[in-house]
């Protein structure tokens, strides 16, 4: 685990693994932090270097006076991946991660390698929507939501199977801070990748849950449509967060997309 400091914002990363493969950045989802990579990094890093990290208003990272933009989290993964070395590197973004993967990959073409995008899209939700969750968080605090939030991560059944776990990832929420997370959901808000989409050339991988509601699996199949030569995959057993629910199966669509289109 390090900290880097990113234009004056502090952000908490691990950098892990080695090897003659093409690195990997990991970006992840909105209220969670980079504890959600754990099971997929081992297998990911065998042979090549992998970078997660807590976005600003996250985990460890600073969490900087908001709204955030789009281009504010861009900045930031380019400047964590120079300062890990990166020139050329491939990313793999869920939710708000994908939407900063694809911004990345539009305006540095040149330097993103490939892209997953799990359980994202040009665009997430309504401007309505948005405000209303950032009303809740600041009228109730992260805890006011995280129920609601962890039934869209998490398939039906889940809770049930794995509550030890289940009561794990909601105090990662619960713990979020509040001013981040709303800073965050204000990225999301205010942001729409559709007219970039036709500007990413990186070789790119569409995954979406089996039963995720926030961005369903035809939304996700739009999503590859409008990618030059993406290719769609669907994850059974997941919700919107698949690197919590699916970390096995996540980790070898991750490895075989990279390996098939990076290191043949």
């Amino acid at each position: 685990m390090g900290f880097a400091a990113i234009d004056g914002v502090t952000l908490n990363f691990r950098l892990s693994g080695s090897g003659d493969g093409v690195p990997l950045v990991l970006a992840n989802s909105l209220g969670t932090d980079l504890r959600i990579w754990d099971e997929l990094v081992p297998a990911l890093a065998l042979h090549r270097a992998v970078l997660s990290y807590d976005k600003r208003g996250h985990g460890l990272s600073d969490t900087p006076p908001g709204p955030y933009s789009l281009n504010d989290h861009s900045r930031d993964l380019l400047g964590l991946a120079a300062r890990a070395g990166f020139e050329r590197f491939a990313i793999c973004g869920i939710s708000i991660g994908g939407m900063i993967a694809m911004q990345v990959a539009a305006q540095q073409p040149d330097r993103v390698a490939a892209l997953v995008l799990c359980d994202a899209a040009a665009s997430i939700g309504t401007a309505e929507s948005w405000r209303e969750r950032i009303a809740a968080v600041e009228a109730g605090g992260m805890p006011s939501i995280s129920e609601t939030l962890l039934s869209r991560w998490l398939s039906p059944g889940h809770r049930a199977q794995h509550p030890t776990a289940f009561a794990g990832w909601r105090n990662m929420l619960d713990r979020c801070p509040a001013d981040g997370y709303t800073a965050c959901c204000a990225t999301v808000r205010d942001a729409n990748l559709s007219g970039l989409l036709t500007r990413i050339v990186a070789p790119t991988l569409v995954v979406a849950g089996e039963h995720d509601v926030v961005t369903p699996p035809e939304v996700a199949q739009a999503l590859a449509a409008n990618i030059q030569g993406a290719r769609f995959e669907l994850l059974r057993g997941s919700g919107h967060v698949p690197a919590i629910e699916q970390p096995r199966a996540l980790a070898s669509l991750i490895q075989s997309h990279l390996s098939e289109v990076l290191d043949a």
